[in-house]
């Protein structure tokens, strides 16, 4: 997609050449600082559901070892398919902000490009090259395609320990 028509909305004999130049530049430097920040935010929205999933995998780990023991027969089974439900509900939506910061990042990318083409050195279009434009995962693989593995590591837990609870309760194991 040909972004310039989005971008460049005022030519430069219009805008006046040297003032188009330095203040397209400018706007180059604040528009890569937003981008670092939006990465910033991704990885903060990573931290805390990491953290929260950490938190109730241990709580749920624990709770699997009273039910080991046989302390918590009485726990009902609408409780334990609860606790696991939010907790995949909670990967769910993990998993979908990590997409959708994935999806921001790719567009920012592309307008960082489409700025570069206008300026004199383009780094950030050399840096993809570089790397092989994602298509070589010895030389880059894109931290979002990790990234968004591990909400389904975690939700996959939850259904396994809801899955053991219905078997223990059926009496199948």
């Amino acid at each position: 997609m040909d972004l310039d028509p989005f971008l460049f909305k005022v030519p430069p004999e219009q805008y006046g050449a040297e003032r188009h130049q330095a203040h397209l530049l400018e706007q180059y430097k604040l528009y890569v600082e937003m981008a670092d920040r939006v990465s910033a935010r991704r990885q903060t929205a990573n931290a805390f559901f990491l953290s929260v999933n950490t938190s109730v995998n241990t709580a749920l780990l624990a709770f699997l070892g009273l039910v080991v023991e046989g302390e918590a027969e009485a726990t009902p089974l609408a409780w334990v398919l609860a606790v696991s439900a939010a907790g995949a509900a909670l990967c769910y939506a993990w998993y979908r902000l990590v997409r959708s910061y994935r999806g921001l990042n790719s567009g920012k990318f592309k307008v960082v490009h489409a700025i570069e083409r206008r300026l004199p050195m383009a780094p950030y279009d050399a840096e993809w090259e570089a790397v092989g434009r994602g298509k070589n995962p010895d030389l880059f693989l894109p931290f979002t395609r990790v990234e968004a593995r591990v909400p389904w590591v975690f939700a996959a837990l939850y259904v396994a320990f809801a899955a053991w609870h219905v078997a223990q309760e059926a009496g199948w194991t």
